[in-house]
């Protein structure tokens, strides 16, 4: 096989691990703020609920995650979900186990706001939704910036995971090719497409995190 032909192959797999990324970023994110109010909240039973799927999502392998959404369906249930669940359970998996780490570091940096500011929004006519939003979510951000971005790149290699769902993402081709043509050359390739593929996220982070330095501790 030609090379141009094994890097056409794998770019087209590249196409469904940015799929797999971007959509478990526009899932995840909203819904770690989420998780994490949830965590905070004075309920109880909501309270015990969220850190009862923190622990399940944190304390299973991503995989194993995956491979739940997938049959139990139709194990469990009998029901036939037809060929294109595999790419709806893997957006669906990818999403909830990152909700959860997400939640986690909203939460730490929400927490991390020191008291008096929320005090002083209320002596200042904010209501709680726009102390939240105008106050605390701003600097929460800056907060959590380098922990998130060490997340983000995660996600970056954890979408070779999708592999146990029969989609062909860059990882699932360069294992095809490399299993043909009996060489590693399909992996180192598949390597470095990743590293270039975090470079370009971490370049993207670095840049959000220098236009946020107008927030001062």
């Amino acid at each position: 096989m030609e090379f141009a032909t094994m890097i056409e192959l794998l770019l087209s797999g590249l196409v469904f691990t940015a799929q797999i990324f971007l959509t478990t970023l526009v899932g995840a994110l909203p819904l770690g703020v989420v998780v994490a109010l949830g965590r905070m909240s004075r309920f109880k039973p909501l309270a015990l609920i969220t850190r009862f799927y923190i622990s399940i999502m944190r304390g299973t392998p991503l995989m194993l995650q995956l491979m739940a959404l997938m049959f139990g369906p139709y194990y469990l249930f009998g029901l036939n979900m037809g060929n294109d669940w595999k790419y709806v359970a893997c957006s669906v998996g990818f999403v909830l186990n990152y909700a959860a780490y997400f939640g986690e570091i909203y939460r730490s940096g929400i927490q991390s706001i020191p008291r008096g500011q929320y005090e002083a929004a209320t002596v200042l006519g904010y209501s709680k939704g726009q102390t939240f939003m105008k106050i605390v979510l701003p600097q929460v951000v800056k907060r959590i910036l380098p922990a998130m971005s060490n997340e983000i790149i995660t996600l970056v290699k954890d979408t070779s995971l999708a592999f146990v769902l029969g989609i062909m993402e860059m990882f699932s081709q360069a294992k095809a090719l490399a299993a043909s043509q009996v060489s590693m050359v399909p992996y180192v390739v598949a390597g470095a497409i990743y590293w270039v593929f975090n470079l370009a996220v971490e370049m993207i982070l670095t840049r959000i995190e220098k236009k946020l330095d107008y927030y001062h501790d």
